[in-house]
């Protein structure tokens, strides 16, 4: 996230789910600063850290609530990237301007409502638009990306910074033209099987000795 300017400073977060629970970055640490062992919190499915320790980011509580949401998520990136923070803080959701908006699951990249970081009603509120979305905006805020694992949540992250960028030029150029419902719909299903073999190779056998 840092060597892709997706975060400024000490801002964003990730996690992957682990055991009962998930391990997250720990709060306020700089990336620069951070190791494995000392600045990675495991928090559990009661929401318990160790104590003594470091605590978990203030987002654990939107991340929890996503992972309770998504059952298939085992990552989540979240960070206050450019291009995709300016649109959210004028509460500018992505529409369907390009085709790659259906990389995030859907024919938009849609805004959260604002609330107060680190609070239940933020995390209720995000979860609640990525139970049919894999990433969005927070007014205000930045933009979350959730994956099956890290590297696509940061791969999609990423994804959005771009769209994000692109699509503040296309209005500031002209007016953006949508792509239609139904072709958002078929690219969707499309990005499903993307990357993916349809067809995978068979297992060689060894032929039985004589």
């Amino acid at each position: 996230m840092e060597a892709t300017d997706l975060s400024p400073g000490r801002s964003g977060n990730i996690s992957a789910r682990w055991r009962d629970g998930m391990l997250i970055t720990a709060s306020g640490v700089l990336p620069g600063d951070m190791s494995a062992d000392a600045d990675v919190v495991f928090v559990d499915g009661n929401a318990a850290w160790a104590a003594g320790g470091k605590a978990p980011s203030s987002e654990w509580r939107f991340h929890r609530a996503i992972y309770d949401k998504r059952r298939a998520a085992n990552a989540i990136v979240h960070c206050h990237s450019r291009f995709a923070t300016g649109l959210a803080c004028a509460h500018i959701a992505i529409p369907a301007f390009h085709y790659m908006v259906a990389k995030a699951g859907g024919a938009d990249i849609p805004l959260v409502p604002y609330a107060t970081y680190g609070t239940e009603q933020l995390a209720s509120q995000a979860a609640a638009v990525l139970a049919s979305r894999n990433a969005c905006l927070l007014a205000n805020h930045g933009q979350i990306a959730i994956g099956e694992t890290l590297g696509d949540a940061l791969e999609l992250a990423e994804e959005v910074e771009a769209l994000a960028a692109q699509y503040a030029v296309a209005r500031a150029v002209g007016t953006p033209v949508l792509l239609p419902e139904e072709e958002m719909t078929a690219v969707v299903e499309k990005f499903k099987t993307y990357g993916k073999n349809a067809n995978p190779p068979k297992k060689h056998r060894a032929k039985p000795k004589a």
